[in-house]
């Protein structure tokens, strides 16, 4: 499996190279749906500058990144190509190895639950088999690697790159079992863009269940594991924002950083929901309804707690597509991290309902996006309407693609444990239900 992976890298790492030196690159790093207020090239570069002049990069409302990225860049600005490429390779491996080991770990459970009697009978078809299983690791590295929004992201210099790569190394430590260096991935990830705060509660699900510790509200094995590893994330949270002060000797990120995507005064159009509604609503609303905007992503982390707390990792699936639908800034980068994700769930297939339709709206849409911000912002034949409608459908169309991959893993665990086949209350007569569902169709 090395050599086909070495080969996709080499793919990959050829197409960035070519768009880095093309026409294209400046083209691309201007689309505001590539890059946002928050994680811009241009504005990475100013702050530098801000830098070398004995400025705080902080003084003005130009940059908005942490304290880490512009030190980063100010050793590495001569390499930035080729740190955006690491990056991005570092990622695609880091999730390889992650969607192998929890193969691994998929396997030998569903093997137990067998030996169990825990699956039903007639269940036997929805059995996953290691030959199946086997290239999935292959082809999540190759969804990242090669999916149009990543490529675009990286040759526009987009820090999301960066905050992918910190989370998937956050996925990979947490399948591993490593709680010390989950919670620092994590703490490193909620430093960068703060959403990620979201992703601790499938992390601990998914290391309760690594320790053999149930889930329970009065099992005290749950809660001083669970305080445990919220002291290492408080703990690496609270060192990497003291380093951020001593190397900057102020405070000034902390409002221009976190207080820029909480408030959401950048109104620059992009992917998200946020621009549009606040561009269009009056001035005293608007504390309260950015509010609601923002306590809408942390608000599914409860009721999917207590839904998928046996299946962290779908969990953890779930909540990193909420956070790049409803953050404040978001971009096709963040898009594409959960988007790798879709072959690790091939097994869901046969459940999607329409999956094709939605494929077609999220393709069209994409394609859309440029033409009517040519018509909207130069040709002057069209208004942020538009480019707004346009938006609202793409967004719209990922929430359907995850309620359709929602319903079909909650669909498929019930016939794991109940049967394939349904019988009626006479016992007369017995119906498969994927047969019936194409019989409808």
């Amino acid at each position: 499996m090395a050599a086909p992976l070495v080969l996709v890298l080499l793919v990959a790492v050829t197409v960035r190279a070519v768009l880095f030196r093309s026409s294209l690159a400046g083209l691309i790093s201007e689309r505001v749906e590539v890059a946002s207020p928050l994680n811009a090239w241009k504005r990475v570069v100013e702050g530098l500058a801000l830098l070398d002049l004995g400025v705080s990069p902080y003084s003005g409302d130009v940059f908005h990144e942490t304290p880490l990225i512009i030190y980063l860049f100010h050793f590495l600005i001569d390499y930035a190509e080729l740190v955006f490429m690491i990056t991005d390779m570092l990622t695609a491996v880091a999730l390889y190895l992650a969607v192998q080991d929890y193969n691994k770990v998929t396997f030998k459970k569903q093997k137990l639950l067998i030996e169990l009697d825990k699956y039903a009978p007639d269940a036997a078809e929805l059995i996953r088999t290691p030959m199946e299983m086997y290239y999935i690791p292959l082809k999540v590295a190759l969804f990242y690697l090669l999916n149009p929004y990543t490529v675009m992201s990286c040759v526009a210099k987009s820090t999301c790159a960066i905050n992918n790569t910190v989370i998937a190394f956050f996925i990979l430590a947490t399948i591993k079992g490593s709680a010390l260096l989950s919670a620092v991935f994590l703490a490193l990830a909620t430093y960068q863009s703060l959403y990620p705060l979201t992703l601790f509660a499938p992390a601990v699900l998914y290391l309760l269940q690594r320790q053999f510790i149930p889930v329970k509200m009065k099992s005290k094995g749950f809660w001083l594991y669970t305080t445990q590893y919220a002291a290492l994330y408080l703990g690496s949270l609270v060192v990497i924002i003291c380093l951020s002060f001593f190397l900057l000797n102020s405070w000034d990120f902390i409002p221009s950083v976190y207080g820029f995507i909480l408030s959401v005064p950048d109104l620059t159009p992009n992917v998200g929901l946020f621009w549009y509604f606040f561009a269009e609503m009056f001035e005293h609303f608007s504390l309260f309804f950015v509010c609601v905007f923002q306590i809408n992503v942390f608000f599914y982390t409860i009721p999917l707690s207590v839904k998928l707390k046996e299946h962290p990792i779908f969990f953890m699936f779930v909540q990193l597509a909420i956070i790049s639908i409803f953050k404040s800034y978001p971009t096709v980068g963040d898009i594409a991290l959960y988007m790798a994700f879709l072959p690790l769930w091939s097994h869901l297939y046969q459940f999607l309902r329409n999956v094709f339709i939605l494929s077609c709206v999220l393709i069209v849409c994409s394609l859309l996006f440029p033409v009517l911000w040519h018509l909207w912002i130069y040709a002057g034949s069209a208004n942020s309407n538009f480019y707004y409608a346009i938006t609202l459908t793409f967004n719209v169309g990922q929430i359907l693609l995850i309620s359709d991959y929602f319903y079909a893993f909650l669909q498929r665990e019930y016939y794991l444990t109940h049967g394939i086949y349904l019988i009626r209350k006479d016992r007369t007569d017995t119906t498969h239900p994927l047969k019936s569902l194409g019989n409808m169709v």
